[in-house]
């Protein structure tokens, strides 16, 4: 049995985001962008499980933002993907990305629980109370305005889930969303727990994410700014006798020189898909609150280059230097993103791991 990475406490935590969908986290027309192909994902998870890299995240889509690439209009469900992944991998842990409203607890507990069967302890559960309208009326869904609902739903949701796995014996639920008689779980996770990750920017989202999750996930666009935010929430956390970690997102581009990298982002901002890139920045704005508002009318070419993630732009020096910041910012980890992240991944790996180990934050 292995110990998920993602429950241990040690270290700074890297791992990979958007692998499963297509064009990655690159709002892009280039052609050598992010093909989501399952061999494209086991190439990459393989790749990753053997660098020591912690985890794999993906993000869970119905309907692409449209424009002329269709920016994530294709992909790969995340059980299944998850499933595969902790099937073919020995020590990374991997994460499903979950809509409480699509998804009844019941089955996601079972399904989370074999998961973590087939990894041996390694799986993960990202929970997403919904901001995404289109993608509710897709469903046939209605997406409730208020915050209040969204999250009552999805504590009594995980409060489901939460039980399932803790309990032994048969049960019934009388709540206010679900009511279920006679339900037990079996199988149930290898360790009694899984890490729960929640990206939240409201205040009650935040609430939800230091009551439940392991780790909260927010965007770094102002280090100045994270700071104090990190405190917050960890003080928050603190309050409710919770240790919850705060992760982040970035987008790598690491070439021998300066220049070159450079270069290459001058490359990929002269293909960008921007009405794919406006529908994101247009919704973000009108359902979610994961972006501080105030700062999302800043960051148009950031959604563009890496769906707002941290730009880690430069030489190696340069990149590990960009994430030894968010570490000493307060940041329990960040994810990466790349254009192609089998071609990209083996250089940072080769010549960004070292210098992060040397600083003795791997």
């Amino acid at each position: 049995m292995t110990q998920n990475k993602m429950l241990k406490k040690e270290g700074f935590k890297l791992g990979t985001f958007s692998s499963n969908c297509s064009s990655g986290m690159t709002v892009s027309k280039l052609p050598e962008r992010w093909v989501n192909s399952w061999d494209n994902n086991l190439k990459l998870g393989k790749m990753l499980d053997e660098a020591g890299i912690d985890f794999m995240l993906p993000i869970a889509r119905w309907i692409g933002y449209g424009g002329e690439t269709d920016f994530h209009g294709g992909v790969l469900e995340t059980i299944t993907w998850a499933t595969a992944l902790l099937a073919n991998t020995k020590d990374i842990s991997v994460f499903a990305t979950i809509h409480t409203a699509a998804n009844h607890p019941a089955v996601i507990a079972k399904q989370i629980a074999t998961m973590d069967q087939i990894g041996q302890g390694r799986a993960g559960l990202n929970i997403v109370a919904g901001w995404n309208k289109p993608e509710y009326e897709a469903l046939g869904l209605t997406l409730p305005e208020d915050h209040e609902t969204r999250y009552g739903y999805a504590q009594e949701w995980f409060d489901i889930v939460q039980k399932l796995w803790d309990s032994k014996e048969h049960f019934d639920w009388d709540g206010k969303y679900f009511n279920l008689k006679g339900i037990k779980g079996d199988p149930w996770p290898v360790n009694g727990e899984v890490p729960i990750l929640n990206a939240a920017g409201s205040g009650l989202g935040r609430e939800f994410a230091t009551q439940n999750a392991n780790y909260l996930f927010t965007p770094a666009i102002d280090l100045s700014r994270s700071v104090d935010e990190i405190k917050e929430l960890r003080e928050q956390a603190a309050g409710k006798g919770r240790d919850v970690g705060v992760l982040t997102f970035s987008h790598v581009i690491c070439r021998p020189t300066e220049e070159e990298a450079q270069a290459y982002h001058d490359h990929i901002m002269s293909q960008i898909d921007w009405d794919a890139v406006d529908n994101l920045v247009n919704l973000q704005f009108a359902h979610a609150q994961s972006f501080p508002h105030d700062l999302l009318a800043q960051i148009r070419n950031l959604m563009a280059l890496g769906h707002g993630g941290f730009p880690l732009v430069g030489t190696p020096r340069q990149v590990a230097d960009g994430i030894i910041k968010l570490h000493e910012t307060g940041f329990a980890g960040t994810t990466l993103s790349f254009v192609d992240y089998v071609e990209e991944f083996p250089y940072f790996r080769d010549e960004v791991l070292p210098l992060l180990a040397e600083a003795g934050i791997r």
